[in-house]
Parts: C-alpha cells; sequence; structure tokens
C-alpha cells in the first residue's frame, strides 16, 4: 500500500472530488420537510417570523400594527415598534446561517439546493479537515511491524475518505440544517489547536472558527469552548499569557457580540432571554410555555435512544469499522495504559465532550452526525493498520486490497442508496437507512413546482393583508418587482386542507403567500371570510380563478366536498409515481 502515500496528493484530490459527487450530486432530490425549512424559510427575507403560533416572536411582539394572534399574552403586546437589536438575531438561533442562506438564495433564487448548497460545500470542506487532523493527530504513530514511517498519511487519507462516503456525513451536507456549519467550525478549531502547539499564531485562527461556530449554533459554544481550555490546560498552558491566544479571544467575542446585544435588549424589554438561554436557565415566560424541540424525553430515553439511532443513521460496515477501532484501542489500553491514555488523550477528550453534549441535547439524528468526524478518525486509523504490511504474501496482499475495495463501493453505494436516490432499495438496515426519512421525497417538491409553473410570469391581482406590518414589506416588494417586469395580473386563490406536513407546506405554499402575495389560505379561514364578508365576498372581491389543494392521505370532508363538485382533479405525483396531492381548479 506504500503507493498511498507516493500518490497521496492525487489520492486526496479523488477522495475531494468524490465527497462533491455525494454532496453537490442532485442536491435538490429530497423533500425540505425538517427543521432546514425553519432556517430557510426566515433567511428568505432575513426576518424572524415562521407562522409558528406555538413560538411567536420579539419581532411580532414589537410590531406597532399587528393584528395579534390571541395566544400572545398582553404583556407581550408591546407594539412600540421594533428596535434594532431584534434584527440583529433571532429568537432562536444566532444569525450566521440565516445569513448565509439569504445570500445563495439572493444568487440562485428561492430553492431547496440553494439553501443547501453551502451545506454542500463545508461538507467537502470537513472532508479536507479531518484529513488534516488525522494527518496530526497520527503523525508521531509508529509501526515497527510493517516498517511505515509516515502513518499519519495513511490515517489521514483514509480518515477523509470515510468521512467523504460515509452516510451520516452525506447527509447532513445536503441538508440546510445548522450541524454542517457547526461541524466545519468546530473541525477548523481543532486543527487549529493541534497546529498552535507549534505556532502561537494559529491560535487566531482558533478563536475566528470558535466565533463563527458559535454564531452558526450554541451548540458549538458547548462542544467547543469546553474543548479548547480543556486542551490548553492540559497541553499548552503558557497559551493563557500569549497574545495570539488573547487575540483569539477577542474575536470569539466580536463574532458573538450580535447575540450578547440581542439578549441583553431581550430581558430588558421582557425580563428573559431568547429561546435557548432561556430554557438553560430555566427562565420563566408566558409566551414559549410549548417548547418545540425540547421533548428530548429524560436521561434514561436518551440512553436507551442513543444506540438504535446510530445504527440508524450509519451502515452496519461502517458502524462494524468503527467497533473494531474500539477493540483495538482497547486492547493496546491493556498492554500500554499510560502510554496510549497520553497518545490518545485529544480524541478522548474530544470524544468525551461530544458524548456530553449529546446526552444534554438528545441524540436525534442531526446531532448524531457530530460524531461522524471522530468515528471516521478511528475507523480510518484503524483500517490504515489493517491495510499495512511489511511482509505479506501476494495472495495476502491482493485479498486485503479487496476487502478495502468492498468497504469503499459498498460505503458509497450506501450513501447514494439513501441520500441521492429518490427511494432506497432494498431492507433496512443493511441497504436502507432511516435517515432517508429526513428528506423522503413525499411530492413536496413536486407540489411546489406546480405551483411557480401556474404562477410563472403572473403576479396577484388581489392579496389579503398580512397579521403583521413587518410582513407588509415582503408582498409590497413581490408586486412591484412582478409589475416592473411586466407580469400580468392573475385573480387567484389557493385554499388548502388536510393532513399537511407543516415544514413541507410552509415551503412549498405559506412561503407563496408571505413572500410572493398570493391568497394561500385554509378551508376554515375561507368559511370564515363568507360568514363575515356573505356568500358572495369571493366573487364580489374579483376572484376568478380557485386552486383547491389536499393531501391524498385526507379523507374530504362535507364542507370540502362541495365545492369540489364536478371538478376534475389534477393529480400531483410523488418521484415513486405515487399521487401525492389533488389540487381542484376553477
Amino acid at each position: 500500500m506504500n503507493y498511498f502515500l507516493r500518490y497521496q496528493r492525487l489520492i486526496l484530490i479523488c477522495i475531494l472530488i468524490i465527497a462533491a459527487v455525494l454532496r453537490f450530486g442532485l442536491l435538490w432530490r429530497g423533500d425540505p420537510i425538517n427543521d432546514e425549512v425553519l432556517m430557510a424559510f426566515r433567511a428568505i427575507g432575513l426576518v424572524d417570523f415562521d407562522e409558528a403560533e406555538v413560538q411567536t416572536t420579539p419581532m411580532e411582539w414589537f410590531d406597532s400594527g399587528a393584528r395579534v394572534a390571541p395566544n400572545i399574552p398582553d404583556t407581550y403586546r408591546i407594539g412600540t415598534g421594533i428596535p434594532w437589536w431584534v434584527r440583529i438575531s433571532w429568537h432562536d438561533q444566532p444569525p450566521l446561517v440565516f445569513l448565509t442562506q439569504n445570500f445563495f438564495m439572493r444568487v440562485f433564487g428561492e430553492h431547496p439546493w440553494a439553501f443547501r448548497f453551502p451545506s454542500a460545500l463545508l461538507g467537502i470542506a470537513s472532508v479536507y479537515l479531518v484529513y488534516l487532523i488525522g494527518r496530526k493527530i497520527f503523525a508521531r504513530e509508529s509501526n515497527s511491524q510493517v516498517g511505515v514511517g509516515l502513518p499519519g498519511e495513511f490515517a489521514g487519507l483514509f480518515s477523509a475518505l470515510f468521512y467523504a462516503i460515509t452516510l451520516n456525513a452525506v447527509y447532513i451536507s445536503r441538508t440546510g440544517m445548522q450541524e454542517p456549519y457547526v461541524i466545519f467550525f468546530i473541525l477548523w478549531t481543532i486543527y487549529a489547536l493541534l497546529r498552535a502547539r507549534e505556532q502561537k499564531s494559529f491560535y487566531i485562527l482558533a478563536g475566528i472558527a470558535l466565533g463563527l461556530g458559535i454564531l452558526s449554533k450554541y451548540t458549538a459554544f458547548f462542544l467547543g469552548v469546553p474543548l479548547t481550555i480543556t486542551w490548553i490546560l492540559w497541553h499548552d498552558r503558557a497559551a493563557f499569557v500569549s497574545k495570539y491566544f488573547w487575540i483569539g479571544v477577542a474575536f470569539v467575542l466580536l463574532f458573538i457580540s450580535p447575540i450578547i446585544v440581542y439578549n441583553i435588549g431581550l430581558y430588558r424589554a421582557v425580563e428573559h432571554f431568547d429561546f435557548q438561554f432561556s430554557y438553560i436557565f430555566r427562565q420563566t415566560h408566558p409566551v414559549w410555555q410549548v417548547e418545540p424541540g425540547k421533548d428530548i424525553g429524560t436521561i434514561t430515553n436518551r440512553l436507551h435512544n442513543f444506540i438504535p439511532r446510530l445504527i440508524a443513521t450509519n451502515s452496519w460496515v461502517f458502524l462494524g469499522l468503527f467497533v473494531a477501532s474500539i477493540i483495538g484501542f482497547l486492547w493496546r489500553l491493556l498492554k500500554s495504559f499510560r502510554a496510549t491514555l497520553q497518545q490518545y488523550a485529544f480524541l478522548l477528550l474530544w470524544f468525551g465532550a461530544t458524548l456530553l453534549l449529546l446526552l444534554a441535547i438528545g441524540p436525534a439524528y442531526r446531532f448524531l452526525t457530530m460524531l461522524t468526524p471522530l468515528m471516521a478518525l478511528s475507523a480510518g486509523y484503524f483500517l490504515s493498520f489493517f491495510l499495512q504490511s511489511r511482509h505479506s504474501s501476494s495472495s495476502r496482499e491482493l485479498l486485503r486490497q479487496l476487502f478495502f475495495t468492498a468497504i469503499i463501493v459498498f460505503e458509497i453505494f450506501y450513501s447514494w442508496n439513501n441520500q441521492i436516490a429518490y427511494y432506497p432499495k432494498g431492507p433496512e438496515p443493511w441497504l436502507a437507512s432511516k435517515v432517508r426519512y429526513e428528506n423522503y421525497n413525499w411530492g413536496y417538491n413536486e407540489l411546489d413546482a406546480y405551483f411557480e409553473n401556474e404562477f410563472s410570469g403572473r403576479i396577484p391581482a388581489l392579496t389579503f393583508d398580512l397579521r403583521y406590518v413587518f410582513l407588509e414589506k415582503f408582498r409590497q416588494a413581490a408586486i412591484d418587482d412582478g409589475l416592473r417586469k411586466g407580469y400580468a395580473p392573475f385573480p387567484a386563490l389557493v385554499i388548502t386542507y388536510g393532513n399537511f406536513d407543516k415544514a413541507g407546506k410552509l415551503w412549498a405554499l405559506d412561503r407563496l403567500h408571505i413572500y410572493h402575495a398570493w391568497p394561500v389560505i385554509s378551508l376554515s379561514d375561507y368559511y370564515d371570510y363568507l360568514k363575515t364578508n356573505g356568500a358572495d365576498f369571493y366573487t364580489r372581491s374579483g376572484f376568478k380563478n380557485f386552486y383547491f389543494v389536499i393531501p391524498i392521505n385526507t379523507v374530504s370532508a362535507p364542507e370540502f366536498s362541495q365545492l369540489i363538485t364536478g371538478i376534475v382533479p389534477i393529480e400531483i405525483k410523488n418521484p415513486r409515481g405515487d399521487t401525492a396531492f389533488l389540487t381542484y381548479k376553477k
């Protein structure tokens, strides 16, 4: 296997190309139906609003002309106008991911592949960082039995290869969630810390990376800060008197200053911090009694779910290699406890910090992806030793190469089958994975495409007033843009009914209403308008084109059926060819 060393640069380039194909390939596939929608929807207009009735936001509380939802307590109906600090962060997340996705959607348009694009880029960069970290951590390794002088290069390449092709790394890089950002910035921080032992100026890069990580998601703080401080106390206490360390600290504070200012302003206004910090500090507030995403169960539940969810998000081959690497570590620990512990101290520290974080926040599929770089490093290091040999017959060498090739081919297939193929083939967990349901192809992309085609080259002839003044600018901007482009007015009304996925509907339909001024209302609101304004309200208002939309898994109620009597439905099919939605157009 010495050709790995001779052609390491070429091999690394090939690994990065494979990573790019698995991350960018057919990136638009997979319905936006998870938390990526809650990020991307708000990123379009850089506005802290996503139609969440149970989690209203400061922008809603301060809106001066709001027709306020009844679930907002009087003490939160401030209505004095939105202060400047409300616009520099969000009530539940820091601002960097929103800002990044906004930029890419401005460039490429409001498409799932546009808000996923930066995640894919960071996923490829993370593969390279895993290579650098593996090479650095294992650089001092020696293997007297096989006589290889630079096993760190082997381990770095194999670790990068596994991170490039294994399912959990591919999955998270193909979503518009925050974890790809957190993983990238944590890896960057770790690599900078490793280099800082030799060159103190790398503490500046560590501070920049950590600050940007925290600005992406708060979990970067709870992973990166304890890891950094513990590492310095263990390996480089002199860093505390280095100017480069304190410049790095200054960069962290600079990047997180919007979060600090936002929380100070929020506390002065309503006497509690944002959604995440108020949860951490157990602050009481009448406006967020329901806390979506915090129902993670007891510690016992989290421990009980950890292994099954780890199995559900990784191939059995990759998990087998990871388990083998743990056994190998324990064997070496028995042989030489102190030397082995000292040798793997940083990996153990990193692994322990990540496990503690997962224990605190719960082993959700997307959170488990933060373990994947560590698993790739462990599996890559184990395989690098397995494949190196000084004295072996040609037949054994051939068997090792066949074994290695089979593993790589299977991992690439497994990732493709469960993330790029529309629907995975084969049984779980041997060929298919539950992680596919995180962005399953139910048909919401096709529903989105249907209305994009219907409204192409048109602007709404009639619109409904929006609940908040801060949303009116989007309605007016959409109309002004359509008029400037010479679009034809189209008097359409979209009525929805049935069992929609909330995130899927938010992206495919509510986005049309909020950002493009198209009237989209529920069936109950449709009848409420009739009760209030008379049976001829819609025709009197000038609506001439009606779209009644219902998911196929919903039984049509009498009040819906009477509206569609005699209309032949338009079937909107998912990629498998099954009807997902019915649209009645009249």
